[in-house]
């Protein structure tokens, strides 16, 4: 679709509560108060409001095509307004009338969406784990499911400190984390957040990717904790791989992708993302190979036993293309996580 232009646009807008009907089904998700102040807002005539600005721009993205339609154009409208979430505007935001820098602002980022730009993209910035971090292609978006990979960790190193402290009575070591693959630095900092005193050394192959990590450390004031390695993780890596001697976490997620499934993704991922952030090449495990052949040079030895590699992939079986954002067998690649860190833990040297 061809965005309007600005004059043309905002003409358009000034129409827009009498040409635009929004029935229950199409509007935004809101609580009863803010549906009755949304019709008080709309009634008064000129005025354009929040829920109607989303409402418009749903029916856009809904008529071309793009995902989330709803998701979409709540999160650029609560954007441009300052909040995290729709649901979060005050009363206030919702019938207050939009300026016209407003309704450039959102028809500008809107557009963006309409190219099937990611709206981690789209706006520049998202939430994970609590931290807000600076996003920009084609650095991998972390998704979601990551959250469960950071958790395994620290449930890890909550063990480890209460099993010492429980034999020894003794201080346990800040532990060393090595992240194969940082791309924007979302688990390495997640990691440093929740695991206070740990140490991290955050690698990636891409230029990119690294600038942003390094953005988002210096942006939570984390760089005295981290240090950020521009290194292709390949079977002779070792020795670069241990400045601060021995790991005792490797985690990543590398990619995971069949090769041949590849060009079934979705277009946000297919025009904005690194694809080779993706591409697990023909069996999937071309880098979690390398990672796993790696893990016992690189691994701390406590007690003759090696501590954990903690890395993920979907099952080798998967009978059809990769769905990523609805099919990927999550459970499956959790439980296979947990395997192999099991292994890897009681693995004797």
């Amino acid at each position: 679709m061809r965005c309007l232009s600005s004059s043309l646009f905002r003409r358009f807008w000034g129409l827009l509560p009498q040409y635009v009907s929004v029935g229950p089904s199409q509007s935004p998700n809101l609580s009863p108060k803010q549906s009755s102040l949304r019709q008080s807002c709309s009634a008064r005539p000129g005025l354009v409001t929040a829920p109607d600005v989303v409402s418009f721009w749903q029916k856009v993205f809904e008529k071309n095509g793009i995902p989330e339609a709803r998701e979409s154009s709540e999160y650029i409208v609560s954007f441009v307004l300052g909040a995290k979430t729709f649901q979060s505007l005050g009363s206030e935001k919702l019938c207050t009338p939009l300026t016209a820098v407003q309704q450039e602002q959102i028809q500008q980022l809107s557009c963006k969406r309409l190219e099937r730009m990611p709206v981690q993209y789209v706006l520049g910035e998202w939430d994970f784990q609590d931290l807000n971090l600076k996003m920009r292609p084609p650095v991998f978006i972390p998704r979601p499911e990551t959250e469960d990979l950071i958790s395994l960790v620290v449930e890890e190193e909550s063990w480890k400190c209460k099993a010492k402290n429980s034999a020894f009575l003794v201080a346990v070591p800040s532990p060393v984390i090595l992240e194969i693959g940082c791309g924007s630095g979302a688990i390495a900092l997640s990691l440093l957040c929740k695991i206070p005193q740990s140490r991290v050394l955050a690698v990636d192959k891409e230029e990119a990717a690294v600038d942003l990590t390094r953005e988002n450390v210096h942006r939570l004031q984390l760089q005295d904790r981290i240090h950020i390695l521009h290194h292709n993780v390949s079977y002779g890596s070792a020795k670069h791989l241990l400045p601060w001697g021995p790991v005792d976490f490797i985690v990543s997620n590398p990619p995971y992708v069949f090769h041949e499934d590849m060009a079934s993704l979705d277009a946000e991922i297919l025009r904005y993302e690194d694809l080779d952030a993706l591409d697990g090449g023909d069996d999937g495990m071309r880098v979690i190979k390398i990672i796993l052949t790696l893990a016992p040079s690189l691994l701390k030895d406590s007690g003759g036993v090696k501590r954990a590699a903690v890395v993920g992939w979907p099952r080798q079986s998967h009978p059809g293309p990769v769905n990523f954002t609805r099919e990927f067998l999550w459970e499956e690649l959790f439980w296979r996580r947990w395997s192999l860190q099991r292994c890897w833990a009681q693995r004797k040297m």
